[in-house]
C-alpha cells in the first residue's frame, strides 16, 4: 500500500444524519471515523451488511485473545492498514509488549513468547489462513483453552478480518494517522 487515495474516495463530512450516527456509535467520542468506515459508507448495503457482521462488540474473548486473532488475521493477509489500527488502538490496552506486537507480524504461534492457550489461539489463526479449517488436534489445542462460544468467536473473527483485509488491500487505503508500520523484516 502506499500514501495514495484509496481506489473509491471515503466520504467527507459533513456526513448525512443517519451515517453520522452510525460512526457515532462505532467510534470513540471525538474520534473522526476511520477511512474504511467512510469508503464503505459510500455503499449504503455495503456499509450496512458491513456493520451486521462487524463483530465490532468485545464478544466472550478478552481483549488479548481478540487482538492477538485480529492482529495475526491481519498480517496474515498482508493487510498492514487494519493491523496497524488495531497495534496504535488496542495493543497497550491488550498489554501486548513491542515484541510480542513484532511476532504478531512475523513468527507468529512459533515465537517463543506465548502462553499455552495463546500457541493454540495463534496456531488456530494460521492454520484458517492456509487451509480455511482446522484439523482434529488443531481443533482439540483451541478447544483445551477454550470454551465452544469463544471457539465461535474465534472462527468468526477470523473470517471477519479475513473480509477486512481484502476490503483494504483491494481499496489500497492507505495508513490511518498515527498507525503502526509493519515491522522491518
Amino acid at each position: 500500500m502506499d500514501d495514495a487515495m484509496p481506489r473509491i474516495a471515503p466520504l467527507e463530512p459533513p456526513y448525512e444524519a443517519e451515517v453520522q450516527a452510525s460512526f457515532d456509535a462505532i467510534m470513540p467520542p471525538g474520534a473522526a471515523p476511520l477511512v474504511l468506515f467512510r469508503t464503505l459508507a459510500r455503499g449504503a448495503r455495503a456499509w450496512r451488511k458491513f456493520r451486521g457482521g462487524s463483530l465490532l462488540d468485545p464478544g466472550p474473548l478478552g481483549l488479548r485473545e481478540r487482538e492477538l486473532v485480529i492482529n495475526r488475521t491481519c498480517a496474515l493477509a498482508g493487510c498492514e492498514y487494519e493491523w496497524g489500527v488495531h497495534i496504535a488502538i488496542f495493543a497497550k490496552a491488550a498489554k501486548l509488549t513491542p515484541d510480542e506486537v513484532a511476532a504478531t507480524a512475523g513468527a507468529g504461534s512459533a515465537a517463543p513468547l506465548w502462553t499455552e492457550a495463546e500457541r493454540a489461539l495463534l496456531r488456530a489463526v494460521e492454520a484458517l489462513h492456509a487451509r480455511a479449517a482446522l484439523s482434529e488436534d488443531e481443533f482439540a489445542d483451541l478447544r483445551a483453552h477454550y470454551d465452544e462460544e469463544q471457539v465461535l468467536e474465534v472462527l468468526l473473527l477470523c473470517g471477519f478480518y479475513r473480509t477486512v483485509a481484502y476490503v483494504a488491500n483491494g481499496l489500497d487505503l492507505p495508513p490511518e494517522p498515527g498507525a503502526a508500520r509493519f515491522p522491518a523484516a
